[in-house]
Formats: C-alpha cells, structure tokens, sequence
C-alpha cells in the first residue's frame, strides 16, 4: 500500500507528465525543502515528565513563506506531515496566494489532556520548531485537533520568545489578539463556494438539469469545515442536505436539514460537548460508510483522508464529488469514479477558503489594519471563483479532470517561479 506523501506524489506525476515538465524540475518540486522532527518533554499534572514526538515541514518555498496549519492527533507521522505540506504548496498556489506549503504536527490524543497540559504541550512544541517559523518564514495555523485558542498560547509564546508582540506569527487566532473576521467559516465557506461554481458550470454543460431545491448532498465530517459547508450550503445555495456525519454516527433526512437545526447541532459539537449520536433521536442513523453511497446528486467528503478506495468508489452514487478533507479519495479510488463519469472538484482547490482567509489575517496582522466581514467574504468568493474558473480553462485545454488541471494551474505557477529566480547558487 503507498503512503500518503507516494499517493500525492502520484498526482502530481499524472499532471507533470501532461505538461512536460522536466525531470529535474520534478524532482525539485516533490522533494520537501525541510523536514524538522522535535521530542520534547511536557510536565504533567501527576508530576511525571512525558516525551512527545512532532513535526514540522515546509515543502516549499518558492512563492512565498511556507502556509499550513498544525495537527494534534495520534495519527500524526513524518509520512503525512510531508503529504499535507506538499498539497499545500498546490493549495496556495492554485488559489494564486504567495505563500508556500507547509505543516505540522503533534502525535497526541488532546482530549486527553487537560487544559493545563494541553497549554504546557502547545507552547513547549511551538518553542521548539521556532527555528524555522516567523511573519515571513512559515505561518502556522489551526488544523484538526487545534484551534483558535492553541494559536492565541503559540503566538504569545512566539512574542514572550522575541520580546514584543508579533500578531501574524500564527492565523487562526481569536479576533481579540488579531484574528481575522470570517476566518471560523473560511474553509466551509470556500466548499460551499466551489460546489455552486461546479453545480453552474455542469448546468451550462447540461449534465445537470434539476434546480437547487431539488440537487441533494451529503456532507461526510461535521466538524468545522463540513459542519459550515452543510449549513452554507442549506442556507445559501438552497441545496438539500439529506446526509450529515461525525465520527460517532451518520444521520439521515430525506426532506434536508434546515439551517437551523444544523446551527444547533455545530454550536454544540464545536463546543465538544456532545457527538452526532446524542442529537435528536428522532433522525435515521446511518454510517459513515452509507453515508458515502448515499442515492444523492453531491457528495462532500470533509472528514479524514483516504475513506474512498478502490474498495467502495464503485458503490458511490452521487455525480458531483466536491472534497472538504485533504485527500479523501486515493488514486485508485479516483480512476475508478473518473471512469464512471463522476465529475471531482479536488481538495486543494476546494478547502482552499481556509488558507485564502488565512493569507487575509497575515496581511491584517502585518498592517495592523483589520478588514470587516463583508469585505473578506467578498474577497474569499472572488479567490475562490477566480481558481475555479483558471482551472476550468485548464481542464477544457487539456481534455482532463479537474485534479489533474488544478495541478497544472499550481504546478506552473511554482515551476515558473522556481525557473524565474533561478537555482542558488
């Protein structure tokens, strides 16, 4: 079985090999440019010391400094550290921002730990890889299992580190501490965005012919990405959400959830205080795995990587796929939906909404100058569609899918980049 950094690997090559772009420069842009690996020890309420492993990477940086949030999970390793900091190179680049790829990550179960050991944690590992990260080397930023209030304890110990305040060291921060309005909904909002231009674009191709009301989804993951994507979806596409799912459980509603109940349902989850199994008894529980072969017209997987594979892609119905998680389908999973017909607007285009708004809160906190939220959503939606319709034109020139186009979009801006500024020394 490949890994996950040979699976992205993978994609790149399909794209690279279509554009012709030389083998050398292939190499250039897959290998990572630094990979740092910390063992740190914590202090922990019982009083024993305890060693953590983590891990941060920046693929690239060619465009700008590297970009890419910071996960706390059990499941975190070198391998997939690399993966998402490679997607994130494609990721700001397809949506045109000048910023490079990078992430990282803390294998830890935080729902373990207390607040106490989760702020020592936090602050001692972000010490730890400061070496590499600043305002204008590498900007961390809330992923799974982190969130505003564990970029708010990284960017005050970056500025206890340095002496003075440094508000764009980290995004994804509380809006008391330089945070950016619109930054919680961003990448939900940019999902919801890349499922309307992609429902507009296959209506005017005439593969789709039913209005809004009447298009059915379901959104796998409703966390903070899925659980916004399913609400802005019901509420400002006027799509009907038939299928939402955590980890616990999947629940099912033929005539959609509304808005509302979804608000309740996120509002409550988000402040991990129950799952989707505690809700309303009274919806149809379903699993994840229905949930991916739901009879619906759009499907948004926004949970976890590889959860469609050559296993189960032949089973899935829906027509549209649009990805909120990175890497949600493997390559053999894709050729398998691509044969039947099944039109994927790829991850690193579509949950790019988080990091657009998160080069929003960087220029923000650069200035000191902060924005409304009208202005950033407008600004988001003009991002987003403009990367959409660039790899369109892609997809029609080449005659290929759209993961391969949005490939070539963000492949040609970094090469073209690299080619310009030349090889040091």
């Amino acid at each position: 079985m490949s890994s996950l950094y040979e699976s992205a690997v993978r994609q790149f090559n399909k794209a690279a090999k279509i554009m012709e772009l030389p083998d050398d420069y292939k190499e250039v842009l897959t290998k990572p440019k630094r990979e740092l690996t910390v063992n740190f020890p914590v202090k922990m309420d019982n009083g024993k010391i305890q060693v953590f492993t983590g891990h941060r990477v920046q693929h690239n940086i060619a465009r700008g400094p590297a970009k890419g949030g910071v996960r706390y999970s059990l499941d975190v390793n070198l391998d997939e550290v690399k993966a998402l900091a490679f997607w994130m190179t494609w990721k700001c680049a397809v949506a045109d921002i000048p910023y490079g790829g990078g992430k990282g990550g803390v294998c830890v179960d935080p729902k373990k730990l207390s607040e106490g050991e989760l702020e020592r944690l936090s602050r001692r590992y972000f010490s730890e890889i400061q070496v590499i990260v600043g305002d204008e080397k590498d900007i961390p930023a809330p992923d799974m299992g982190t969130d505003g209030r564990v970029m708010a304890w990284y960017m005050d110990t970056y500025s206890m580190n340095i002496g003075q305040p440094d508000l764009a060291v980290v995004t994804g921060k509380p809006l008391e501490i330089g945070g950016s309005q619109g930054r919680t909904e961003a990448t939900g909002r940019g999902v919801m965005i890349s499922v309307g231009e992609a429902v507009e674009y296959l209506r005017s191709k005439g593969k789709i012919t039913k209005k809004n009301n009447e298009l059915t989804i379901a959104v796998q993951g409703f966390g903070n990405v899925g659980s916004y994507a399913a609400i802005l979806i019901a509420e400002e596409l006027g799509l009907k959400v038939v299928g939402i799912s955590d980890a616990s459980t999947g629940l099912y509603k033929e005539d959609g959830f509304t808005g509302k109940e979804m608000r309740e349902m996120m509002e409550k989850i988000l402040a991990r205080r129950v799952l989707l199994a505690d809700v309303n008894p009274g919806y149809k529980k379903i699993t994840n795995e229905d949930l991916l072969t739901l009879d619906v017209d759009i499907l948004c997987p926004c949970a976890l990587q590889e959860v469609i594979t050559e296993r189960n892609a032949a089973s899935v119905k829906a027509k549209l796929i649009v990805e909120g998680a990175n890497g949600p389908i493997t390559p053999d999973g894709d050729e398998i939906l691509l044969s039947k017909g099944i039109f994927i607007v790829p991850d690193f285009l579509a949950n790019s909404g988080g990091v657009t708004v998160s080069y929003f809160e960087w220029v923000q906190g650069m200035q000191w100058h902060f924005w409304g939220i009208d202005e950033v959503r407008k600004a988001l939606k003009q991002k987003m569609t403009s990367a959409f319709a660039d790899t369109i034109k892609q997809m029609e020139k080449y005659d290929t899918d759209m993961r391969t186009a949005a490939y070539i979009v963000a492949v040609s801006r970094v090469y073209n980049t690299t080619k310009l500024r030349g090889i040091y020394p």
